[in-house]
């Protein structure tokens, strides 16, 4: 599947647009990247959350860069058939990434089925 840096970054940008305000309102320090290629350990890799999940943070976090969210464009790319598909794809993998900043891990995600 083939998409311009700019269409794929609108994509993630309609993505965010879908999830809830008020949970957005709650997101704190942190920031969402779009990257081509995830690092070279993990070439398949279509989402990534960098930091200190919400639920892990206490009275002692100040003062720290960013937390940061990748999603991997040729990953999610290389998986995809069509427009629709990678629309989908982009969805899932914003909110499973977003879903990390909140402390939800991988298990109970594929269990909710945003995996």
């Amino acid at each position: 599947m083939e998409m311009t840096r700019e269409r794929f970054e609108e994509l993630v940008g309609d993505a965010l647009d879908e999830v809830p305000g008020e949970l957005l309102g709650l997101m704190n320090n942190v920031v969402i990247l779009v990257e081509d290629d995830p690092p070279p350990t993990e070439p398949d890799l279509l989402g990534l959350y960098e930091g200190h999940a919400l639920t892990d943070r206490g009275w002692d976090y100040a003062g720290v860069l960013p937390d940061r969210i990748f999603i991997y464009r040729r990953p999610i790319l290389q998986i995809c058939d069509t427009d629709e598909d990678v629309v989908d794809e982009v969805a899932v993998t914003v909110v499973h990434e977003i879903a990390h900043h909140f402390g939800i891990d991988d298990a109970r995600l594929h269990a909710l089925g945003w995996g």
